[in-house]
Parts: structure tokens; sequence; C-alpha cells
């Protein structure tokens, strides 16, 4: 039984946006170990504030100070916490009402274990020690058992005022290609390009998927195609991207490999990239011992008749 391929990926970005006058006031305050809700029109008291009503859709800007301690509504403890979670031990996620407040805040309790969490128990803010206006200020919640807080009735008016975060999004998973990449990606490790034809409407598809994407039958019969493939278009890449060694601009380009019916993507080196265009003859360029080619490269055959690919567009 051929080896099941396996691998961690990671997706990650970091997502930059600015914050209105309510989002802008809350993170403030959470720096200064303040806690700011918003009132609304009949006299709630929204934490985390929010800039519209969520019952009238009416804005709403009539910043409160609650108090940093509170009551849990509900909670589900986390055996397990992952990277980036605000506690690396096991700990309970759980929604608290702080005093003052009538919505729930949701962040992680410090407890020994779950039979020390309940419904109903006080608790109170941990300050992180070190804030900068994000969350992550309050470090935690933790039990407490005295008197309720008393908030000083800041208007929310601070010096030095938050105006935009940057929160980072991050998903890591373990992709398992199956049996038809997995057979593409082993034909890669020995410099071959190997798809898959469509029993029905005989096209194919490099990198194969085990199914024809046109017709949704099955597909099996390999088919090597390549390796010299034809620029079918192409962007110009000006942004430096973090941890890829490659000097900008560089061009990215979908190639029709030789007797494939799709067109796949490569980087395009050997050339100026402002001399890069459609039509482009080109053969991959692999590196000692690399699994897949580094880049493609002219081939320096006449251009390709648009005719020819003008389908795989």
């Amino acid at each position: 039984m051929p080896e099941v391929l396996k691998a961690p990926l990671v997706v990650e970005f970091p997502f930059t946006r600015s914050l209105g006058p309510v989002q802008s006031a809350f993170l403030t305050g959470l720096r200064e170990r303040v806690v700011l809700g918003v009132r609304t029109g009949d006299g709630r008291t929204l934490v985390p504030p929010v800039e519209y009503d969520p019952v009238t859709a009416e804005e709403i800007r009539d910043l409160v100070e609650v108090a940093p301690t509170g009551t849990v509504t509900t909670w589900a403890w986390n055996h397990e916490p992952r990277r980036g979670q605000p506690l690396d031990t096991p700990f309970a996620w759980v929604l608290v009402r702080l005093d003052g407040a009538d919505t729930a805040l949701l962040h992680a309790l410090d407890a020994p274990g779950p039979d020390a969490v309940r419904t109903g128990m006080r608790v109170r803010i941990r300050w992180a020690e070190d804030r900068s206006g994000a969350i992550t200020d309050i470090a935690c919640f933790e039990p407490y058992e005295g008197d309720p807080g008393k908030p000083a009735g800041h208007d929310g008016q601070f010096a030095d005022m938050v105006t935009g975060i940057v929160a980072p999004a991050r998903l890591d998973y373990v992709h398992s290609p199956g049996r038809a990449q997995s057979g593409y990606i082993n034909a890669l490790s020995e410099q071959r390009n190997v798809g898959e034809r469509c029993p029905s409407c005989r096209k194919v598809y490099v990198p194969p998927r085990g199914a024809c994407p046109t017709c949704g039958v099955a597909t099996s019969e390999r088919v090597e195609v390549g390796p010299r493939g034809t620029v079918t278009t192409y962007c110009i890449v000006n942004i430096k991207a973090k941890n890829l060694d490659i000097e900008v601009p560089y061009v990215y380009a979908h190639i029709a490999l030789d007797g494939a019916d799709l067109a796949l993507h490569g980087r395009i080196g050997g050339i100026p990239y402002d001399q890069v265009r459609m039509g482009l003859r080109v053969e991959p360029v692999w590196t000692e011992g690399g699994r897949h080619p580094d880049h493609y490269r002219p081939t320096g055959e006449p251009d390709a008749d648009y005719e020819t690919y003008k389908e795989l567009l």
C-alpha cells in the first residue's frame, strides 16, 4: 500500500484595522486598567461596547465605566490550551457579566480545575503586567470573594488614544493530499509532472484532483505532461513576502504544460520581469534536492500562438 502523505501547514496573516471612537476608548481604557461599556437608549450597558444598538440599530457613544469584578454566567473547561490562548495551563472559558454591565464578556478564568468553576461564582480581572491597548490587557479572570469593585466614573477620555490594532490570524492544520495528489507529489520528486485524464471528456488535469471538475467522474489514468509549457497569463509581484527570499519585482504566471488541459502556477525567472508575456515558452528549473521546480525560464522557442492556449486562460 503506498505511503499516505501528510504535512503540517500554516495559513497566517496580520489583519490591520482602524478603530472608531467607541472601540478606541474601550481598548485605551484596558491599557489604563479601566473597563468601559456603552449605554443604549433604553438604559442597558453593553460590555464589550458596540457602536450601534443591536436592537434599534441607532448609533451609541455614551461611554460608562463598569467594575473589574463580576459574575460567571456560563463556562466551559479547556483541557488542552492551544498556542496563543490566554493561559498555557488548563483553564475555563467563561462569560462574565461585570458589575454594572447588562451583557457578558468572554475571557479565560484561571482555576485549578473544573470542580472549582461554577455558574454564579464571583470573579475579578487580573490585569496583564504589560498593556498596549488590546483585549489581552486582561490577562484573565480569577476567583474573587471580596466586595464588588467601584468604578471611578471615567468618561472615556484618555491621552494617546489607541486608534488601530493589528490582529494576527493563523490556522494550523495537517494536510493529507490523497491518492491523486500524492502521485503528483511523488512524481515531482523525480522531476516529472504527472496528471490524470478524465475518462469522459479526455482532458488531462495537472495537478490532478482525483475527479474531473467538469464531468464529476473519478480519474485514475496517469499521464506525464511537459516538462515545457506556455505562459497563459501572469502578474507582477511588487510586495516582498515574509520568509520568501525573492527580490521584488518578480513574476508569477499560469503555465499550461504541454499535454495538460489545466494551467498551473509558477515563478518565472531568467528574464527581466517586464519581458514576460503571454505565449512565452518556458521550461522548469530544478534545484538540487528540490521536490518541485524552483522556477520556470524561457526555452528560446518562438512564442505560442494565442489560439493554442486561449481555452486555458
